[in-house]
């Protein structure tokens, strides 16, 4: 067994290679081989988001506070909110992030094959964030 208290993993700030905007990356946990799964607690301030990426085994985010959204590519953006959780296939292209006025915090679950969690693609323009994000309110004021 092993307790990993609070505290004793530095925050990181998200890599403008990944992200557009300000992310703090807190590091939860990666679990030891044989096991490859890893998580982490990721605060987007208002506007900021990942940039396109996929998974090679899937990602699982748990939305804990805020308000953000989550797109694949191809489709309207989905708003996710405090409690929701969000499944993503592997290999599908997607970014997730806050809503353009309010933060948004999320527990992001991954797994590594051969090593590799997630492969980086091309920032979100903003216009693709807009016109993703415009595609798919509900009804909801932002």
């Amino acid at each position: 067994m092993r307790i990993t208290r609070i505290g004793s993993q530095p925050s990181n700030k998200g890599p403008a290679d990944w992200f557009t905007g300000t992310v703090r990356v807190d590091p939860l946990f990666q679990a030891e081989l044989p096991a490859r799964v890893g998580g982490g607690h990721v605060t987007f301030e208002p506007g900021a988001r990942t940039a396109w990426h996929t998974h090679p085994l899937g990602q699982t985010l748990i939305v804990t506070s805020g308000f953000g959204y989550v797109q694949l590519a191809g489709s309207p953006a989905q708003e996710i909110r405090p409690g929701d959780v969000v499944w993503i296939a592997p290999h599908e292209r997607h970014w997730h992030g806050a809503s353009p006025l309010t933060a948004m915090t999320h527990i992001a679950i991954q797994e590594q094959l051969d090593g590799k969690a997630v492969d980086w693609l091309e920032h979100v323009t903003d216009d693709e964030y807009s016109t993703g994000i415009a595609a798919g309110i509900t009804g909801d004021k932002i």
